[in-house]
């Protein structure tokens, strides 16, 4: 373990869980518990920020909500508690049953990951690959596919936004206020406010945190995000505005977008989306005219309307200004491993096998999940192993995803906690929480330097419970997935020395590549064993130091490492993190993954998407009616919400309850004032609800906060659960990310209850 001392204070290194920046943190104890927390200055990233919300973890090590041994369902729906070889056996028994008589392919996995768990989600890969499984999906896949389809047509990467140094940064659908997603994203926002020489663009109904501190608040009509976007873009072409050198020099394909863009009715658009025309010509030469701008798109619209098509637009946005590769401006990036990618074997991972649903970035649609299960068709999916994620909670429409639980014939959940998803399952295998374990992040999206932390346990795993690596390690035993020979022979060259098993093992992939799949156990197996005592988790980092020094040789040394095992030996032994890449910003263009290094501009479908705008009839246009005539954002981040990791609603010393935010517009016309009950209804469910009446919404415009409507022992289900609202069936037509953020609802008054604290 990391330890730092204070005086008479020991502080362990660990990092926050809560969202993609995990924060560098340190953790004194009292005995188990989280006792103090603070941001740890030595973090390469956040150095030594952190939101107050990483202050509360101890409820999420020590709620009561833990589980201390493996569970395995009755057939009354009961639970009862079973030793782990037996739930192993039995598992491995079943799996291979599905397998034999269905197909590996039938075997669906789903999570493996959580917002820092994903060192342990390493090891799911080995096991799809052992049981020969096809298919897989996150949370990303109702989230961000549609943005990874866009850059994937452009120029092939992640890009992301230098916003500390930007003199105009946008957010669209974005509140960093509350959801961060960059490094201390709070004193950047402060820094925007406060120079009369920068900008902030908001585009957001409502009036966030955020929309408040900025300088141009584009509050669009839920739902119109892309006229709006596209009434800037339109701005900026037909007033002359693009960066004509840019376009020349780094892009191919425009003219088409171009002469789209110069079709578009300005004055029209802005009315559709109903921003002041003004204000939006304002913003749009803002961002055309200023040295450099950072853009960051996130849930607001990427589950609303028009998702794939504004993630383009958006894009669009930086691309025909030129506002790439220099400081302050968007960028491509080196990536310490993965976080989403293949297909299948032989492209057939490019659809799902019963809806056809388009795959992205090796991802199933969540959407079409519970579509791929509830079916007679011969290759639907037949068992799902979900690791460290609550789907049943998580996702679009949960009584639909809860029955497709119920029709599999197999579900294994890996959690801490008997999760909503869990209570379906017929295996519950209890994990070590992220503080009792060796466990990382892969959200590495920086530069000119990008860091990487690989944190050690700050608790030995509570009783009963293990690591995931150790749990996929005892089970790939079972199922045999790896020969004995092999094993014996890397483990050998793994204590001979550190040469001569990369010899070994990169010689045995070379000659049967089909064990790349199983590279994270087959690591832990051997190279495991001879690493220091309590670090055989750690093993797979290894494999993933070689392939980052083998994909960015410069970038690796230029951090001071000359290979992979330099690399290694400096993340294991720096709790804090390493910075494993450095570039300059000549260097961005690399990362283009396109021979001539240029943007591929023109996307035909979203061209043909972007001129169907002018349209007023478009299926996507309007969604309300006279029966739902409001749009209920389901899931909005706020100052005490979180992921569902926190399960104890005690955390939360404001807003206990998850109250509905309503505009005083709507209130007044309904009849409701802050602390009011109310019924909410939408297509697929109602809730009882208690009002906050606000101006941060405008009217015909509602929200629900994300992360209530979980259960606890001692508190029952504390708030709503949005996905009992929401429907599978509103989502982009591409990449079938839901519209969370766009549910046509309705309200009705129920009478008062209780001022709100």
């Amino acid at each position: 373990m990391s330890v730092a001392d204070t005086g008479q204070e020991t502080w362990q290194t660990s990092a926050c869980i809560l969202c993609e920046c995990n924060c560098g943190i340190e953790v004194q104890l009292d005995g188990r518990r989280l006792a103090r927390i603070r941001g740890d200055k030595r973090h390469p990233a956040s150095a030594g920020y952190t939101c107050e919300k990483a202050l509360r973890l101890d409820h999420y090590q020590n709620g009561r909500h833990r589980l201390t041994s493996p569970l395995r369902r009755r057939a009354d729906g009961t639970y009862e508690e079973i030793d782990w070889d037996t739930a192993l056996d039995e598992i491995a028994e079943r799996l291979m049953a599905v397998r034999d008589e269905h197909g590996g392919d039938k075997i669906f996995f789903y999570g493996a990951g959580g917002q820092g768990n994903h060192l342990g989600g390493l090891h799911t890969k080995a096991l799809q690959a052992a049981l020969g499984s096809l298919y897989f999906s996150n949370a990303l896949a109702q989230e961000k596919t549609g943005e990874m389809w866009v850059d994937a047509k452009l120029y092939g990467g992640h890009t992301k936004g230098d916003f500390e140094h930007a003199e105009v940064v946008v957010f669209l659908g974005k509140n960093p206020w509350q959801s961060h997603s960059f490094p201390r994203a709070r004193p950047t926002l402060r820094a925007l406010a406060k120079d009369p020489g920068r900008s902030m663009i908001v585009l957001d109904p409502r009036r966030s945190e955020t929309a408040a501190l900025a300088d141009y608040h584009l509050q669009v009509r839920p739902g119109t995000d892309a006229w709006c976007l596209a009434a800037m873009l339109a701005v900026i072409v037909q007033e002359d505005l693009c960066d004509a050198e840019f376009i020349e020099a780094h892009t191919t394909g425009t003219a088409s977008v171009l002469d789209a863009l110069a079709g578009v009715p300005v004055t029209e658009y802005a009315a559709r989306c109903g921003v002041d025309e003004e204000l939006l010509r304002s913003a749009a030469r803002r961002i055309a005219t200023a040295a450099s701008v950072a853009t960051y798109e996130d849930l607001g619209v990427q589950q609303a309307p028009h998702s794939t098509l504004v993630s383009y637009l958006n894009k669009l946005l930086w691309i025909l200004t030129g506002n790439f590769g220099r400081p302050g401006t968007m960028f491509l990036h080196s990536a310490f491993a993965a976080l989403a990618g293949g297909s299948g074997k032989s492209g057939r991972g490019r659809r799902t096998p019963v809806t056809g649903a388009k795959i992205i970035s090796g991802l199933v649609p969540c959407n079409s999940i519970a579509e791929e299960i509830l079916t007679d068709h011969p290759d639907r999916f037949r068992a799902m192993w979900i690791e460290s994620a609550n789907p049943a909670h998580s996702l679009a429409d949960s009584r639909a995803f809860a029955e497709a639980l119920d029709a599999l014939d197999l579900v294994v959940v890996v959690d801490v906690a008997l999760t909503e998803t869990a209570r379906r399952a017929d295996y519950v295998l209890p994990a070590a929480s992220q503080f009792e374990k060796w466990e990382a992040t892969f959200f590495n999206t920086e530069f000119p330097h990008n860091a990487f932390q690989l944190r050690p346990p700050v608790l030995d795993p509570l009783p009963g419970t293990l690591p995931e690596p150790e749990i996929y390690a005892r089970l790939l035993r079972r199922l045999g997935a790896a020969d004995e020979g092999l094993l014996t022979t890397l483990t050998k060259a793994a204590h001979t020395s550190r040469a001569a098993f990369g010899q070994a093992f990169f010689a045995a992939v070379g000659e049967d590549p089909t064990l790349f799949g199983l590279a994270p156990y087959l690591l832990y197996e051997t190279l495991g064993t001879a690493l220091p005592e309590g670090r055989r988790a750690t093993a797979p980092v290894w494999g993933l130091a070689q392939l980052c020094a083998m994909t960015y040789p410069d970038a690796v040394r230029r951090a001071g490492f000359p290979d992979g095992d330099a690399l290694f030996d400096a993340i294991a032994a720096t709790p804090s993190g390493v910075t494993f890449t450095v570039d300059d910003w000549d260097d961005v263009w690399a990362y283009v993954r396109r021979p001539d290094r240029r943007f591929t501009v023109e996307v035909p479908e979203l061209i043909e998407k972007l001129r169907e705008l002018v349209d007023p009839g478009s299926p996507e246009s309007s969604l309300t009616s006279d029966a739902y005539p409001l749009v209920l954002s389901a899931g909005e981040r706020r100052s005490f919400t979180a992921n569902t990791i926190y399960r104890d609603p005690t955390w939360r010393r404001r807003d206990a309850e998850g109250a509905l935010r309503v505009s005083p517009a709507d209130a007044g016309r309904l009849g409701l004032s802050t602390g009011s009950a109310a019924r909410l209804h939408t297509e697929r469910g109602s809730a009882h609800v208690v009002v906050e009446v606000t101006d941060m919404m405008r009217e015909g415009h509602i929200s629900l906060p994300n992360g209530l409507g979980v259960d606890h022992p001692d508190h029952g289900t504390v708030g709503v659960a949005p996905n009992d609202l929401t429907s599978l069936h509103h989502r982009d037509w591409l990449a079938g990310t839901p519209w969370h953020k766009h549910v046509p609802a309705r309200l009705e008054a129920l009478g008062p209850v209780q001022a709100l604290s």
